[in-house]
């Protein structure tokens, strides 16, 4: 039924947006892929597997993974992001590389600490599907589609109804002029981290619950699908990454249910970010006409 496969694509979609938004905010103000978002995805999950494994309640969870995730995405940004940004000359790729080598090492950390098996969060719900007309909804599904409408309406309240929200879209346009005018920078960087690498804690929580097990290797895919979502949203806009999270989630179920070509799943995220931006090379919205 094609109103079921775009529940699918739509669940799925939200969770890529949400592991996508903080590499996006991130960019938005360093002009740098941090490939390492992918990493908070992974630590997030896992904090919020020990948490739940603690005190069985869900919420405490996501709250406690979110924060301690997003200060630690602050201290990553101080400790490592920051003196190399500020070396003249920076090679552009150098941050890059960086980044691609956190994520790795985190992944590994991970691993000696947690061990390479398999942690199931079994969370429990008073049914296990619901039914609406000829849909099939799960607890699961409902979770994450709420949960990812409260956070992204949170960030739209504070991106454009906050003086830190009007200080991270100032630094964002042009980061010299706004600290000129006496805009704290780094106070918005340091938004964009606590948010950013909240948004993916929280993505690694929800697939961790939907799918019932979290690895050392859960953020791998996410690392590189997350590139192909905030290019084809727009480098560093908040909307573009929502709108191409959710079309590449679409893409992928319809794709793969109904267009049986033999690919794996996971490329067709590169399939249709090809297919767009030879149609919208800027990808779905440019920066100019960024909310």
């Amino acid at each position: 039924m094609l109103l079921q496969q775009l529940l699918n694509g739509l669940v799925i979609g939200c969770v890529y947006a949400l592991t996508a938004m903080g590499a996006t905010l991130i960019y938005g103000i360093l002009r740098i892929l941090d490939i390492a978002n992918a990493a908070a995805y992974v630590i997030g999950a896992y904090i919020g597997w020990y948490i739940f494994d603690l005190t069985h309640n869900i919420v405490l969870a996501f709250v406690v993974s979110m924060l301690l995730t997003g200060l630690l995405g602050v201290v990553i940004h101080r400790t490592i992001y920051a003196p190399i940004l500020s070396k003249p000359r920076l090679m552009p790729i150098i941050p890059l590389v960086a980044a691609v080598g956190l994520f790795t090492l985190t992944s590994d950390i991970v691993r000696l600490i947690a061990g390479g098996g398999t942690k199931a969060y079994n969370l429990k719900f008073d049914t296990d599907v619901y039914h609406l007309g000829g849909l099939t909804i799960t607890p699961q599904w409902i979770l994450i589609l709420v949960l990812t409408c409260m956070l992204f309406l949170v960030l739209w309240f504070i991106l454009n109804k906050t003086k830190m929200g009007l200080a991270w879209r100032a630094t964002a346009e042009d980061a010299e002029i706004a600290q000129a005018m006496g805009i704290n920078t780094k106070s918005a960087m340091a938004l964009s981290y606590i948010i950013g690498y909240g948004f993916a804690a929280a993505a690694g929580i929800m697939v961790g619950v939907l799918y019932n097990s979290i690895t050392p290797a859960l953020g791998d895919v996410p690392s590189y699908k997350m590139l192909a979502v905030i290019v084809l949203g727009g480098l560093g806009n908040p909307v573009g990454t929502v709108l191409a999270g959710i079309l590449v989630g679409l893409a992928e179920t319809l794709i793969s249910v109904y267009l049986p070509i033999g690919l794996p799943k996971d490329s067709i995220a590169f399939i249709a970010l090809i297919i767009i931006l030879l149609v919208k090379p800027d990808g779905l919205i440019t920066r100019k006409n960024k909310a």
